[in-house]
């Protein structure tokens, strides 16, 4: 039998999953904030739902980076970076934020998106 308080315990939230170094799901989470600030083009999403959301929601996010003309690679894997490309040259996660505010024409800092 399961003790629930034991697995209660167990269970990482999104600020702790936050700090696991260089997961995609930090990653993801940051895109989903962002972008549903901007433009409102996906759902605000925190690391443990990106952690067990299916590949739909891989597609919905990179479709949302689409809007804003961006491609993006969202790995499946927690050690491994996602990788964002403008025009087909590879670019950062922050470079592909300040060419969507651009686009958008809305600039925002971290503390506008980040909530």
């Amino acid at each position: 039998m399961i003790d629930e308080k034991k697995l209660a315990n167990a269970a990482m939230s999104d600020e702790e999953l936050d700090n696991v170094a260089g997961g995609t799901c930090y990653e993801m989470a940051d895109d989903s904030r962002f972008l549903n600030s901007l433009n409102g083009s996906f759902n605000r999403y925190g690391a443990t739902r990106c952690f067990f959301s299916s590949s739909y929601g891989r597609e919905k996010l990179k479709e949302a980076w689409l809007t804003v003309g961006i491609e993006t690679k969202l790995s499946k894997s927690l050690s491994v970076n996602n990788e964002y490309y403008l025009d087909g040259k590879q670019i950062t996660q922050e470079q592909a934020r300040q060419h969507a505010m651009e686009v958008v024409g809305k600039q925002m800092t971290e503390s506008d998106w980040k909530w």
